[in-house]
């Protein structure tokens, strides 16, 4: 490959009558043929003499020439030139000369309507990528030129055009609505919706497409045409092109969202209409229709809509949700065994690692869990699909009509899940786990005999039916953990096991999956069997390829989060930890698999406790070593980002969640660790990161090292104090969180040490405990925080105790028993001797609280029944009287039974 200098010397300054050399042109066409080659190096070079040629200001001349007037080359040479043209626009455009950029314009104004619909469609491209930087303003003659074009009787200027202003409103919606252009959207939308009934089908997809981009941000424009665009939709519903009924369904269901009030009065007809088209023989079609169905359960008026269509509805869902041919060939769904075959890297899904929060323990249900509805169990297929979208229609609709689905569900179940054709039965399970959640209490009487059958179908010889029968039984793992262990639990479990153990990678990860939830729901009901559930999973260790590995790692790692302390037995841990050890012995530093083995090790630790010893030195050496790195990195980049990329935080955020598990788990043990570390160095850059998931985890792991070894925190508090108060803000809900939770833990450690920092701490967090939709566990963790506080300097605390005692209340009294809790009402107490009058006016709220321990310490309850008695006497006996009243009956009851009030 030699490219000549004298092409270089060629392309000199740019004219106006820009004419190409012919030696220039031949080479530069030469390139673009080597560079469509196979081979690397050739590309490398190619790559190489491109970047050089960018230096020269008339090159993009050059592209730009061949793509419009090349017209004897072939498209994809022409193509690849104007792609090479757009990526240099997108890189370089604010530095090309004014003459260069007149002439790539006008060029491409004349060839949107060349013959060849690639080269239209890269014209297209290269026209929405000038305009999207910021030229829409400065292309004066753009959008007049497009729309005078859509007039043209020749059918490739009309289309060429219409696909280029088609971009530019995908890509730049937001400025065509707006005054910087005097609005050309009052023009372009009753342009475009002429063409709803041009005879040219791609013509008429052209034109919904584009009106399409503007239902979502309630253009104005549009809102005036409403009426006339919904007229136009309802006269293309049965259009013979599948792109058209694509781009009409799509529009429906975007109105629903924006418009709802313009389709109440047609909603019977639509509802029918989407009906057909879930059917549609396109499947394209039928996914776009099926989205209707998800986006009309969020209205409230879905049930008295549906309602009169549910047994018309439920038959086709379900319909939708069998695999198709296409599906199972691309699935392999015809192999059976491929645990032997290696994975593909490209298979491998991108994994977002969850920062550490600090949660209190309340007896609610976590109301922060992922909301997994495990409707991708096809991941090869990671894409969305009618399957999916039928299966994630059900789901929402049980969830709103509950119950009253099941006598049009049932039937159809009994038919599905017990057909010959294993694909229609696979689809019946589906139904049957997609419906869970929303007819959970219809489906309890049928249970009993539901599930041994689908632990039954665990064993089917379809390692598709064998998959979806995991995912499914995990939807009903709740009911399953709460009925007699023998005849449910144990054979569910038992079953489980084995297909961990399938000889399908497939069959592998929805056990897996299916297992993790399962010890979620079953916590230390577990324990009796762990022996068991430990030998399964160390040994698919051996046995599972890359990608399962991972999921491995998170089961096991749940595993650890249920049973706890349990799982310390040495028997346990010879078992457990070799096979970690040797995985972590094997990954290097820059290895992304190194995420979910430190989520997994972390977990582990915590669970371990004391049984981590043994491992905890270099595993804590190698996290600081990984903070440390990207730490180094990050400051390597900001110095210099030409030759250093930004490293990947996430190696330094599980890091510092793996030393967050070791602290907790081997508390006053890490000392040694920590001592012979510059960790509070490092952690202190951490705490002041950009990016809100790294503070998230330095701030969990702050308060775990003022619990384990508060020695080695206390020297450094004045320099974290001042950073930790500028985080205590509710819009990084996660950050804040932890932070809070850090700064009681610090409060019990420095005692009346904490004087000096509460002021700036105290008002941020009287202003979260009264902020309307703070979610739960913030709250809980503010008013420990407030009353860790209060404890520690009640004079300080005490005199706001009016602004904070009633939402203190309310937070606390749902959380469980414990070390927490009772410190931070101790600290109430101290306040409300320091200060009564604060607590009066909502002293029913404090009674509600103290109701709510089970089992205070004997000195604690001491100080409610002295505080309770002190109030009582203070407003006397008919006072009292007249005030209990209003407590609800077990309120009553109980302080009457503890307390004797």
């Amino acid at each position: 490959l030699i490219l000549l200098d004298s092409l270089l010397q060629e392309i000199s300054m740019v004219r106006m009558d820009w004419q190409p050399s012919q030696d220039g042109l031949q080479q530069i066409l030469q390139l673009l043929k080597e560079s469509q080659s196979p081979d690397t190096a050739t590309q490398r070079e190619v790559q190489a003499k491109l970047e050089q040629l960018n230096q020269y200001p008339d090159f993009n001349n050059y592209l730009i020439y061949v793509l419009t007037k090349m017209t004897g080359e072939d498209d994809a040479t022409r193509s690849l030139s104007g792609l090479i043209l757009k990526n240099n626009v997108k890189a370089h455009f604010s530095k090309f000369p004014t003459e260069v950029t007149v002439f790539i314009k006008s060029e491409c104004l004349s060839a949107v309507g060349d013959p060849s619909p690639l080269i239209r469609a890269t014209v297209g491209i290269l026209i929405t990528t000038i305009a999207s930087r910021g030229e829409l303003t400065n292309w004066q003659d753009l959008l007049p030129s497009l729309c005078s074009m859509l007039d043209s009787d020749n059918y490739t200027v009309c289309e060429g055009s219409f696909g280029a202003l088609q971009k530019i409103c995908e890509d730049s919606a937001e400025i065509l609505d707006s005054d910087n252009l005097n609005r050309p959207l009052n023009v372009l939308i009753p342009k475009f919706l002429t063409f709803f009934r041009h005879n040219n089908p791609k013509i008429r997809s052209h034109a919904i497409a584009c009106v399409n981009q503007f239902i979502i941000g309630r253009s104005q424009a549009l809102m005036l045409h409403i009426d006339e665009f919904i007229q136009n939709l309802f006269f293309l519903a049965s259009d013979e092109d599948p792109e058209v009924r694509k781009n009409v369904c799509r529009a429906i269901v975007m109105l629903l969202e924006v418009r709802l009030d313009r389709l109440v009065p047609q909603m019977n007809n639509i509802i029918d209409y989407m009906l057909q088209r879930t059917q549609d023989q396109d499947e394209g079609v039928a996914l776009e229709a099926c989205e209707f169905w998800l986006s009309l359960a969020e209205q409230p008026i879905c049930k008295e809509a549906l309602q009169p269509h549910l047994d018309r509805l439920v038959p086709v869902l379900v319909r939708g949700m069998k695999y198709s041919e296409i599906d199972i060939i691309l699935l392999r769904g015809d192999v059976e065994e491929d645990e032997n075959v290696p994975d593909r890297e490209e298979d491998m899904k991108p994994r977002f690692h969850r920062s550490r929060s600090h949660h209190t323990n309340n007896t609610g249900d976590g109301e922060d869990d992922e909301d997994d509805d495990g409707l991708d169990d096809d991941s090869s297929l990671s894409d969305w699909n009618l399957r999916k979208c039928s299966a994630a229609a059900l789901d929402v609709l049980a969830n709103v009509f509950l119950t009253e689905l099941l006598p049009v569900l049932l039937p159809i179940l009994k038919e599905t899940l017990f057909h010959a054709e294993w694909e229609v039965k696979e689809s019946g399970i589906l139904a049957l786990g997609a419906i869970a959640e929303g007819c959970m209490s219809g489906m309890v009487q049928h249970l009993g005999e539901l599930v041994p059958y689908l632990i039954n179908c665990l064993s089917d010889k379809k390692a598709l039916v064998r998959s979806i029968t995991c995912w499914t039984l995990s939807r009903y793992s709740h009911w399953v953990v709460q009925q007699p262990h023998e005849q449910y639990l144990k054979p569910l479990m038992s079953e489980l096991l084995k297909r961990i153990l399938d000889s399908n990678k497939r069959v592998q990860e929805a056990a897996c999956s299916a297992f993790a939830t399962l010890e979620e729901e079953a916590c230390t009901e577990l324990v009796p069997y762990l022996g068991f559930i430990l030998e399964t999973l160390v040994f698919a260790f051996h046995k599972y390829q890359h990608k399962n590995l991972l999921i491995l790692y998170d089961a096991i790692g749940t595993l650890a989060d249920s049973v706890g302390h349990h799982l310390n037995k040495a028997e346990y841990i010879n078992l457990l930890m070799p096979p970690l050890i040797q995985k972590w012995n094997v990954l290097k530093d820059e290895d992304k698999d190194l995420f979910p083995l430190l989520e997994c090790l972390s977990s582990v630790a915590t669970a371990l406790q004391e049984g981590f010893l043994p491992y905890c030195e270099p595993v804590y050496k190698r996290c600081v070593s990984l903070v440390e790195q990207t730490l180094n990195q990050h400051i390597a980049h900001v110095q210099n980002a030409e030759q250093f990329e930004q490293p990947d935080k996430d190696f330094m955020i599980v890091a510092l969640d793996l030393l967050s598990g070791l602290a907790e788990g081997l508390d006053g043990h890490i000392e040694r660790l920590v001592a012979g570390s510059n960790i509070m160095h490092l952690l202190y850059q951490c705490v002041q990161d950009s990016m809100p998931e790294v503070r998230q985890s330095s701030f969990a792991l702050l308060g775990d090292l003022t619990k384990a070894c508060f020695v080695h925190v206390h020297p450094c508090i004045p320099e974290f104090m001042p950073i930790l108060s500028g985080n205590l803000n509710p819009e990084y809900i996660s950050v804040c969180n932890n932070a809070t939770w850090a700064a009681g833990e610090i409060s019990v450690k420095l005692g009346a040490d904490m004087a000096v920092y509460i002021p700036p701490i105290l008002n941020p967090l009287i202003t979260i405990i009264n902020r309307p939709n703070t979610p739960k566990t913030l709250l809980e963790n503010t008013a420990i925080t407030i009353g860790r506080m209060g404890l520690v300097c009640p004079g300080i605390v005490a005199p706001s105790l009016l602004q904070f005692v009633r939402p203190w209340c309310t937070s606390l009294r749902n959380i469980r028993d414990n070390d927490e809790k009772d410190s931070a009402f101790r600290g109430m107490c101290q306040m409300i001797s320091v200060n009564p009058g604060g607590v009066v006016p909502d002293f029913i709220f404090f009674c509600d609280a103290v109701a709510s321990w089970l089992n205070p310490q004997a000195d604690l309850k001491d100080m409610f029944g002295k505080i309770l008695h002190g109030f009582k006497n203070q407003v006397g006996e008919e006072a009292w009287t007249k005030f209990s009243e209003q407590f609800p009956l077990p309120l009553k009851e109980r302080l009457q039974t503890n307390y004797g009030v």
